[in-house]
Order: C-alpha cells, then structure tokens, then sequence
C-alpha cells in the first residue's frame, strides 16, 4: 500500500511528524517479530520501544478482536457469536483479524505479535497465513526469565490504559504515585496482577506456549532475551538481535 494514505485526516501540526516519521520509516528493513513470554517478562515495556525503532505496527490479539466485534466486522461478529455462548474464539477467525489488520498502512513496514500464537496449532495456521501473503515471520523474541522474580514483578504494575503505558511500584514509579507521566490520569492495577492468578497464567503459560518456542526454535529463528535484565539492557540486546 502507498505511503500517500489519508494524509488530509491528519491534523496540520501532525502532518510534518507523520511526513519525517516516514521519512525516517522508509530506510527501516521490513520485520516481522513475535514476542513471547509469561506475564511480567517484560513484552509490554519493549514493543513500543521496538514499535517506535523498526516502525511497525502493533498487534494485540485481545484488543484487536475487541475491536473487531465493537467495529461490526464480518469476522467480528462471528468472534461475539463464539463468545456469547461462551466459547473460545477459533483459531482461525484470530488469525483472519490478524490478516485484515496486515492492509493497513501503518503495517506496511511489517509487525509485532504479542499474546498470539500461544499454541503450536496457532503457530502453524499463522505461519500458513503469512505463506499465503508471500512472507514470513522473521524472529521470535523469547523474554525468558525465572518465575519467582515475575511475582515481584507482577504484582507491583501499574498501567495507564489508554496508552499501555506500564509503571511498576518499585522498578519504574510513576513521578507522582497512581498517576501517568504524560496525561496525568489515574493508573490501574490489572484484576489479574495478583499472585494466585499469576501462578495459574504461569502454569498454562509453561503448558501451552513453551512448546511454541521450540516450535520456532527448529526453525532457527528464536532470539533468548535475558527479560529478568534492566528494561534498557534488554532494549540493546533486541537491537542486537535485529540488526
């Protein structure tokens, strides 16, 4: 798709952002990531830092159907089906949101998946998809990082929801407590940042999503983060690894 998209929906003092941000964009090599790992490990304080770098768009499966099914969409009103009668939404309606949010132009450079693929089978219909578009994933980023330290972690975050933006308690406070940096609003603690729920996310995190490393793993494309590393040393090695 061209670079000239909708440039007259951008308000004029964004326009000269938007013309040197893809200025700067167009040199950027395409990349495809996956970033995996259990809660806390530190996905949500890297992509927008690897967003912002490699000019990529950012795709949260769980949002991302939100926001199909709020927009109406074919495939969002067969995901609110699949969820009025309390079932899983398939595998493959996730990866056909996936494929359309891929046309838009901010994905042009290419993506990061976060929270998907957390099976094998997904990995594979994933993989299948991309085929189909004459590309590929290109690495998996894997915050690997013991469990004992994400507890202190977990359970110490603060996020601002409007932006992602995370803040922890004892690693990364906020300048004024229970408040964002930027807008001022009111942070929130997520109803699952609390031990016990943790340690369940873990359990199936450990089933369900470490056979998708190895997965990835055989086809040579997983990068080993050290996660449990200040947010700015795993930053360098992330660069490290896509340079």
């Amino acid at each position: 798709m061209s670079n000239s998209v909708n440039l007259e929906d951008v308000p004029s003092e964004s326009i000269t952002t938007e013309i040197l941000r893809r200025m700067r964009c167009s040199s950027k090599p395409d990349k495809r990531l996956i970033l995996i790992g259990p809660p806390g490990s530190g996905k949500g304080t890297q992509s927008p830092v690897i967003k912002d770098e490699y000019c990529l768009c950012h795709l949260a499966t769980g949002d991302m159907l939100r926001a199909a099914v709020a927009a109406k969409t074919p495939l969002g009103i067969k995901a609110k089906e699949a969820m009025d009668k309390g079932e899983l939404v398939s595998d493959d309606l996730v990866v056909g949101i996936i494929d359309e949010a891929l046309k838009k132009p901010s994905c042009q450079k290419g993506f990061i998946l976060d929270g998907f693929p957390r099976t094998v089978v997904q990995a594979e219909k994933l993989d299948e998809m991309l085929q189909n578009r004459g590309t590929k994933v290109d690495k998996v980023l894997n915050f690997a990082i013991d469990d004992a330290i994400l507890e202190e972690r977990i359970t110490g975050r603060w996020i601002h929801p409007a932006s992602g933006r995370s803040y922890h308690t004892k690693f990364a406070s906020p300048k004024v407590p229970g408040i964002d940096d930027v807008t001022g609003e009111p942070l929130i603690q997520r109803k699952d940042d609390t031990a016990a729920v943790l340690k369940s996310r873990l359990e199936s995190f450990h089933r369900q999503t470490e056979p998708v490393i190895d997965y990835y793993a055989k086809k040579n494309m997983v990068v080993n983060l050290p996660a449990e590393k200040s947010p700015q040393t795993v930053t360098n090695e992330v660069k490290k690894a896509l340079s």
